[in-house]
């Protein structure tokens, strides 16, 4: 008897309980591939016509099972602070 796959989501809560992900709208992509972004949603993240997103993707095998915008000023800085330590320590030896 084969056992059935259990599959697990992508975006699994943290240690302290707090998930990394919440659902605040369901949005509709239109025939040319555009999307609008909710009003409540752009105000809450202080995003203005013109700014730039970063399109980031989560994959869990060959799938993207997940998809996030961070604005381009703030997407710099995350990197510079995850790869900050390392590059100090490659450059640092």
């Amino acid at each position: 008897m084969k056992k059935k796959a259990v599959k697990k989501p992508c975006c699994m809560p943290t240690d302290s309980g707090i998930c990394c992900c919440k659902v605040e709208s369901v949005i509709s992509i239109d025939d040319r591939g555009q999307m609008v972004l909710p009003k409540e949603i752009r105000d809450k993240a202080n995003i203005h016509a013109g700014d730039k997103l970063a399109v980031v993707t989560w994959e869990k095998g060959e799938k993207v099972c997940g998809i996030s915008l961070v604005k381009a000023e703030d997407f710099g800085e995350m990197v510079k602070d995850l790869l900050g330590p390392v590059m100090k320590e490659i450059i640092g030896r």
